[in-house]
């Protein structure tokens, strides 16, 4: 695990001595302690035994791991506290006699109020990041047009609106009206919100009333599973000759059905995207979680998520106490993600993450080129992380603008404009 790793005491590293125990083997070099390196060796020891069947094993290592991770530890323990829940889960569903599973109850779906979820996204700038990078483009894009509907695929409710909202209120020359419809599905996926889309829009409706900004919020009801997605058309959305569409997704296209790993089969992302670029947008930005978790390995999924997911988790540490509630929750949030990624498989696994890098190829695939930021943009995020830990910050790389904790890629922001039918000619020749 990267970051700084706080040294654990093994009280029993007898345990380990014996030459010829696979487990021994996987433990050479950590007896007598255990740091985040080692943590990380035993959980992707643990399911590399439940990827051969060797239940023995695994039940040996997920005792060592049950004595050594802590959901009130240091951030190594409680990240491996929730590794190993989900192992756990995982092999009780596998081999049901196999785990004593007595005390793992369903992880609470926690739901918030309005003013719980704007302190959970302002917490760090996990969410910020993306609403500060993608509402600066989609200012820029819509310069001049005095109609604007924003397609808004995102699972935090409508949070980034308000600040676009205020934005465009300080037009010189006015702001534009703005249309904002959401699709009636939704990834079943933290952070809950325990009112309804409408009333989100309503509350929308009231702020931008506030500011003179012209508004109208829509309910997609046909788009009501992610299936349905790829269905976009103008019809449905009710799309009108004089508006400019914006079309934004937020940590959400990882959902969509990853169908591409069955030989044959278009992957359902490529046909949304082209969907969209039917649509034909005056913009497309995309923001989310610069990781990569599609691979069907259990092992590979593991070292790629706890290398991955140690940064909110560092990152919380420097600035709320162990008990904090806040803490506690966001964590719980992240461990409902750890357990779809290790606990699942097939359609149940709903946690698909592509990196930026493949994404941004997909995207070049599909017809779409890559709008770089501004210096103004720019300007604004580093403003935006200011207001945060000394451990964030931003680099730029091709055209995107990378989030990062203690120099490590942490979320990717990107906007996008279709290719020009001549230019588009001329790369498929």
């Amino acid at each position: 695990m990267r970051g700084t790793s706080t040294t654990v005491p093994l009280q029993n590293p007898s345990l380990f001595n014996n030459p010829q125990s696979s487990l021994a083997g996987a433990l050479k070099g950590c007896i007598g302690s255990l740091d985040g390196a080692c943590l990380e060796k035993l959980l992707l020891h643990c399911a590399s035994a439940l990827e051969n069947n060797d239940v023995t094993l695994a039940q040996q290592v997920m005792w060592v791991l049950n004595n050594l991770a802590s959901s009130n530890g240091d951030p190594n323990q409680r990240l491996t506290s929730w590794f190993l829940r989900a192992l756990i889960s995982r092999a009780s569903r596998v081999c049901p006699n196999a785990t004593n599973n007595n005390n793992l109850h369903n992880l609470e779906r926690r739901l918030m109020s309005v003013t719980e979820l704007a302190g959970y996204v302002d917490l760090i700038p996990w969410h910020r990041f993306g609403f500060c990078a993608s509402n600066s483009a989609i200012y820029r894009a819509i310069e001049g047009h005095t109609k604007v509907h924003i397609l808004d695929f995102s699972i935090t409710h409508c949070m980034q609106w308000p600040t676009l909202i205020d934005a465009i209120a300080k037009r010189p020359e006015g702001p534009p009206s703005l249309r904002i419809s959401v699709p009636s599905w939704r990834p079943p996926v933290p952070p809950l919100l325990n009112v309804s889309s409408e009333e989100v829009g309503l509350r929308l409706a009231n702020f931008a009333k506030f500011r003179d900004v012209p508004f109208e919020f829509q309910v997609i009801e046909e788009l009501n599973n992610d299936m349905l997605l790829g269905q976009l058309s103008p019809s449905t959305l009710q799309l009108r000759d004089d508006e400019a569409l914006v079309v934004n997704c937020q940590n959400w296209l990882r959902y969509m059905p990853d169908d591409e790993q069955i030989k044959g089969v278009i992957s359902s992302r490529d046909i949304f995207l082209d969907r969209v670029k039917d649509l034909n947008p005056c913009i497309m930005t995309i923001v989310d979680e610069d990781c990569d978790l599609g691979n069907t390995s259990l092992t590979s999924r593991i070292a790629t998520c706890f290398n991955y997911l140690w940064i909110p988790f560092d990152a919380l540490e420097t600035f709320l106490p162990k008990e904090s509630r806040q803490r506690l929750d966001y964590e719980a949030d992240i461990g409902h993600k750890i357990e779809n990624i290790i606990g699942f498989e097939g359609n149940q696994r709903i946690e698909r993450l592509e990196c930026c890098n493949k994404f941004s190829q997909r995207m070049e695939n599909s017809g779409f080129m890559s709008v770089p930021f501004s210096e103004e943009t720019i300007k604004e995020v580093k403003s935006l992380l200011d207001e945060h830990a000394s451990g964030w910050g931003m680099k730029e790389e091709h055209d995107m603008l990378l989030l990062t904790w203690k120099g490590h890629n942490s979320v990717y922001a990107t906007s996008w404009v279709m290719v020009p039918p001549q230019m588009d000619m001329r790369i498929h020749e």
